[in-house]
């Protein structure tokens, strides 16, 4: 259990930085408190306020990493009709999620405006993004970390599990995430000379840097053995709502 965790939502002020803000948020989703102030603060969180998220990576990414989730979360909650609609990839991932810095994004914002680096959701992770909210140029991340696939949960039966995310153990979390991920999902054949991997390597192949990166990172997780070199098949996703997975 993290530092956020153990401590809990109600030790939090209002006067906190917005990463802790983001990250209770998030812990008060899992616990079913109250959310409102957590929100609150964030929508009125200034440039000052933000300045850390916006010049540190660590930061950054783990502020955006919460926010995401707790988005995810507060949507299937409060409007779970647009994620039951046959319309989802409009209607839900479009919709108002989280406001911060008087800014109203949606879930598409968050991961492909920030925290991919300005990347089009379309493309298979080779394509930019070129429309954009002022927020999302001045707040996307320098580059596309491939891990944050495995942490960023948005309601369906085959999303990774979440947890609140800390800015000091960004990279421990995230190689946690990603392992405990892989090793639940790939499956390698040997005598086939084929590996079959989570359809996100598929919908953000650019993100991984191509087949090559596919297996290197598969490689670097320990899913396929070190010279291996097998075809890469990708599993179907269960789209199936799942609301509250989160991290035990």
């Amino acid at each position: 259990m993290s530092s956020t965790e153990q401590t809990g939502s109600s030790a939090t002020t209002l006067d906190d930085p917005p990463a802790t803000l983001a990250q209770n948020l998030l812990v008060a989703c899992k616990r079913g408190d109250s959310t409102e102030r957590y929100r609150d603060a964030l929508a009125r969180a200034t440039e000052t306020d933000l300045e850390r998220v916006r010049e540190n990576r660590q930061v950054g990414l783990a502020f955006w990493l919460n926010c995401y989730n707790a988005g995810t979360q507060l949507l299937l909650e409060e409007r779970p009709e647009l994620y039951e609609s046959r319309l989802r990839f409009v209607r839900f991932f479009r919709a108002p999620a989280i406001t911060v810095g008087g800014t109203s994004l949606s879930l598409d914002r968050i991961e492909n405006g920030i925290l991919r680096g300005g990347r089009s959701k379309y493309g298979l992770g080779y394509l930019p993004k070129f429309f954009g909210t002022a927020l999302e140029r001045r707040y996307r991340l320098s580059h596309c970390d491939p891990r944050l696939h495995f942490a960023l949960n948005c309601g369906a039966e085959s999303c990774p599990a979440i947890r609140a995310y800390e800015a000091d153990r960004i990279d421990e979390q995230l190689d946690l995430a990603t392992r405990g991920y892989l090793n639940a999902t790939v499956a390698y054949d040997s005598e086939a000379g084929v590996v079959r991997v989570p359809r996100v390597f598929l919908w953000f192949r650019g993100d991984f840097g191509g087949g090559s990166g596919i297996r290197s990172f598969l490689r670097e997780y320990d899913a396929i053995p070190e010279n291996a070199t097998p075809s890469i098949r990708h599993l179907s996703w269960d789209w199936s709502k799942a609301a509250g997975t989160f991290v035990d």
